[in-house]
């Protein structure tokens, strides 16, 4: 067993503890991918981004590069003072573009990132500064909904959300609807969200990305199994686990899962978890979408659609929504 810095009452009430339990305990094991992103997780999705099969940082970071002085016009020319939100911004490679072209318009904007990893944000707030000086920064440590309601009582600007990065392809159409109610809430009349869609293609295309040659993605979610046995004392053994990953062209979800590969008991902060052989754990779902189906997200969930940005192959869509009274 891997020993633990510390599994004592004020860890075994952690949300981190309870999530992992509680998936574990379920009737179909699954694993919130949210707690991928320890340092370790940080880094080997930076590496993931980089494989070849990994097509959508590059499709969006060529929206972003070659399409950020229009998203900039439209921005100042929506609100001459405002909150730029965004959510999950990793290492803001592709939103460093946009905040490029604002400074360089000298729109008047403070850069609110949110992200759960501590990491993330001490690098943003390091590093942000040394490549566009003079930005006003203030990293957000937390959850996005919890965090966005903090930006509120700091400036009652109007907000402009970024959430890229097909971050809403990590939850289910339904869950995804009802996220996008929760952003409509927490955001005024008026404001606008910028929301990154990975769109439908080829299906080989799709599920080569997230099972990539060199093993990146494999390592990234069998990272999860390591940080609980660090964190929650528990005795995974990495070696009995398969990734796994699917993809459904009908629904336009891809999945991916762990599968145990032996009968097997782990023990997580003491508590016995039992695995069949060929049980899996669901890690991840990467959901794809046509354009006319996040133009029903939007009016599903209280907003307009305003502008639509693609790359070249038009297999990633940055789209920009306004939110309705």
């Amino acid at each position: 067993m891997i020993p633990s810095i510390a599994v004592g009452s004020t860890h075994r009430h952690s949300a981190f503890y309870h999530d992992i339990l509680d998936g574990l305990r379920a009737e179909s094991k699954h694993l919130p991918s949210k707690y991928f992103y320890d340092e370790t997780g940080d880094r080997l999705f930076q590496q993931i981004m980089n494989c070849p099969e990994y097509y959508p940082t590059r499709c969006e970071m060529e929206i972003m590069q070659e399409q950020s002085k229009d998203m900039a016009r439209l921005f100042t020319a929506h609100s001459p003072a405002f909150n730029l939100v965004e959510l999950g911004p990793g290492d803001a490679t592709k939103s460093w573009f946009l905040l490029r072209e604002l400074q360089r318009k000298h729109a008047a904007f403070t850069y609110y990132p949110i992200d759960i990893s501590t990491n993330v944000i001490s690098w943003l707030e390091t590093k942000l500064p040394v490549t566009l000086p003079g930005i006003r920064l203030h990293g957000l440590n937390g959850e996005y909904l919890e965090k966005m309601q903090q930006v509120k009582s700091f400036s009652p600007n109007p907000k402009i959300v970024l959430f890229m990065g097909a971050n809403i392809g990590n939850m289910t159409v339904p869950r995804a609807i009802q996220f996008c109610r929760q952003l409509h809430d927490h955001m005024q009349p008026g404001d606008l969200l910028l929301i990154g869609f990975d769109l439908k293609k080829h299906p080989r295309t799709i599920l080569d990305a997230y099972n990539d040659r060199q093993g990146i993605t494999r390592a990234f979610n069998l990272n999860l199994l390591t940080r609980i046995n660090r964190e929650l004392d528990a005795d995974f053994n990495t070696d009995l686990f398969e990734h796994y990953p699917t993809y459904d062209p009908g629904t336009g979800a891809c999945k991916s899962y762990l599968i145990s590969l032996a009968d097997q008991t782990v023990h997580v902060a003491g508590k016995a978890v039992s695995f069949r052989e060929n049980e899996a754990v669901h890690m991840e779902i990467s959901q794809k979408y046509s354009l006319e189906e996040t133009a029903n997200l939007a009016a599903q969930s209280g907003f307009q659609p305003v502008h639509t940005f693609l790359d070249s192959k038009k297999w990633f869509a940055d789209v920009l929504w306004q939110r309705l009274p």
